[in-house]
């Protein structure tokens, strides 16, 4: 069999990062920066004042409780010119710029609140409530790096800058199709010999926790020709497809009759539990990558998290390698099949990792109980309580 490893390494190899496309920052949520962003301007752009108060020289309110004349107001976006000379003050508002010859703010409550006079009860040294000129940003400074992801933070800080579009490694879009005779769309009641088809939701859900934008194309039946026909009319809008199902060693197998015969999508066993079956490759003109999963949930879901999620990271520009880990100790006994890389359903709990009720690759109820997979080792067919492990956080 295939080593997990190996075989990410072989899709890692396949993808390619999106091609750049400029979008209006509104459109840049969830996407990953193309190019490095540089203010054009100092941030702020100019000494403003950091409270509502009263701009003062401060030497004239050292010796506080002093009464000073007020000789104007400047409000946020005043455009005119002020100053203040010795004895006297502006009114000023947050975010107002400070009027030339003042070196501190006095905020409000410091003060009686006065309009033509104003007693200020405590001193305000130099620069006090003050937000300096380039104090944020410098002119020409970047602020974001090329590989960043946007964020709300970081879409401010571009609108911050002046940018009113941006250049963007775009979302994923992926196709997600699921096979199977016995599938029914949840809602609609259940025939002799099906079930409702969970996996597509799933599998969507999951590109779009990804950072990817997930599209149900529905079920099709075991007939090889019924899916290459959906999967044509699919690649027109895929960047990847996802099919989970009909890729096993029986009958019936759709995906893989169907997709065989191309000579661009290998078949192989991965040496993991759950999940042995697995299908990669490219289809279309446009060489659109396929990941070609299992059809047992909870197979398909660890396919997913093992190759899926690092290959959309790779074609979204974001660092690629297997899924993060973290180490954590097991509070139950074991087993795994010798050989393969066990992934089992877990909670993970501070640094204690406990194996879930129902490991079966049927069993989704217990995969949606879980918050991790804890990884058994291929040379390991038995771990004790207390042994040490690499866990994948879900």
């Amino acid at each position: 069999m295939k080593p997990v490893d190996r075989h990410l390494a072989d899709i890692l190899a396949t993808v390619r990062p999106l091609d750049p496309l400029e979008v209006e920052i509104e459109a840049a949520l969830g996407t990953v920066l193309a190019e490095d962003v540089a203010s054009p301007v100092a941030l702020p752009p100019f000494d403003n004042s950091a409270m509502d108060g009263y701009a003062v020289r401060a030497e004239d309110v050292a010796a506080a409780p002093v009464t000073l004349a007020v000789v104007g107001d400047v409000a946020a976006g005043d455009g005119g010119v002020h100053a203040v000379g010795p004895g006297l003050v502006t009114r000023i508002m947050t975010g107002a710029p400070v009027p030339a010859g003042a070196d501190a703010v006095v905020p409000v409550e410091w003060t009686d609140g006065g309009t033509a006079r104003v007693r200020v009860g405590r001193p305000a040294g130099p620069g006090n409530a003050i937000r300096r000129a380039g104090e944020d940003v410098r002119a020409g400074e970047i602020v974001l790096r090329e590989g960043t992801m946007i964020g709300p933070a970081q879409l401010g800080i571009l609108a911050g800058v002046g940018r009113r579009r941006v250049t963007v490694r775009p979302k994923p879009r992926v196709v997600v199709l699921s096979t199977g005779a016995e599938l029914a769309e949840p809602g609609s009641p259940l025939g002799r010999g099906q079930i409702w088809e969970s996996n597509s939701f799933m599998l969507a859900a999951a590109v779009r926790e990804a950072g990817g934008e997930g599209f149900r194309a529905g079920a099709v039946t075991d007939d090889p020709k019924e899916f290459m026909e959906r999967l044509d009319a699919q690649l027109i809008r895929a960047d990847a497809v996802i099919t989970s199902g009909g890729v096993s060693m029986g009958a019936y197998e759709p995906v893989k009759e169907a997709l065989m015969p191309l000579g661009t999508v290998a078949f192989e066993k991965v040496a993991m539990q759950p999940g042995m079956p697995q299908g990669f490759g490219v289809v279309g003109p446009d060489q659109v990558p396929i990941f070609a999963l299992p059809g047992n949930p909870v197979s398909s879901f660890v396919s997913f998290v093992l190759f899926v999620r690092p290959a959309l990271r790779k074609m979204q520009g974001l660092p690629d390698g297997p899924s993060a880990t973290v180490r954590a100790t097991i509070t139950a006994p074991v087993r795994s099949p010798a050989g393969r890389r066990s992934y089992l359903r877990a909670v993970l709990t501070g640094d204690a990792v406990t194996p879930v009720r129902g490991q079966g690759s049927h069993q989704l109820a217990a995969l949606a109980g879980a918050n991790a997979l804890a990884v058994v080792p291929e040379d390991a067919t038995e771990l004790p309580v207390g042994t040490e492990v690499e866990v994948i956080p879900l």
